[in-house]
């Protein structure tokens, strides 16, 4: 697997976990109702306003279906403008932007569900760009979420090409949320 595609834990601390350790309580299913392919339901948080709506909503959604929430968060080198054109940044800054981007997600889920809940949300920040990852993470999912917009340069944008990349490519159905100002 490459780099680019490799999958870490969130920088908070908790360790992505199996299905049994986090989503949310069970109440009136016992073991047989449930379905042994429930899937995860993925969705991607980059902090926007926008995420967080596409966050409140899955978490939402599975708490009405019982799937576990899968946040993802994608990171990349910031291009560097130099006297030769666009450069890639160098590579001590990986550290640093993997554990902002970390931040960024924690403070997202923290935000939507409170510190209490937080833990009952599977976290995963991953290098590459947003689309790749999302559509990575969505390979097993039963859900993909994803925001209208997210913090892309062009504001007017109808539906975000992150949001649009996944209504095209992504492997399970996906729910593209309006952010409240939309």
């Amino acid at each position: 697997m490459s780099d680019r595609s490799t999958k870490n834990q969130s920088e908070s601390g908790r360790q992505p976990a199996g299905r049994s350790e986090v989503g949310w309580p069970e109440a009136g299913r016992s073991k047989s109702d449930r379905s042994s392919d429930d899937g995860w339901i993925v969705v991607g948080v980059d902090g926007s306003e926008s995420s967080k709506e596409a966050l409140r909503w899955a978490v939402h959604q599975g708490r009405l279906t019982h799937c576990p929430v899968h946040a993802v968060i994608a990171w990349e080198y910031p291009p560097l403008y130099g006297s030769i054109g666009w450069l890639d940044a160098p590579q001590e800054l990986a550290p640093d932007a993997k554990v902002w981007t970390g931040q960024t997600l924690d403070r997202a889920v923290e935000e939507v569900v409170g510190a209490a809940d937080a833990a009952r949300i599977r976290t995963t920040v991953a290098y590459g760009t947003p689309a790749a990852v999302l559509l990575e993470a969505a390979e097993d999912a039963a859900l993909l979420v994803v925001g209208s917009r997210g913090h892309g340069g062009f504001t007017g944008a109808l539906l975000g090409s992150v949001s649009w990349h996944c209504t095209q490519h992504a492997p399970c159905p996906v729910v593209v949320v309006r952010g409240r100002n939309h």
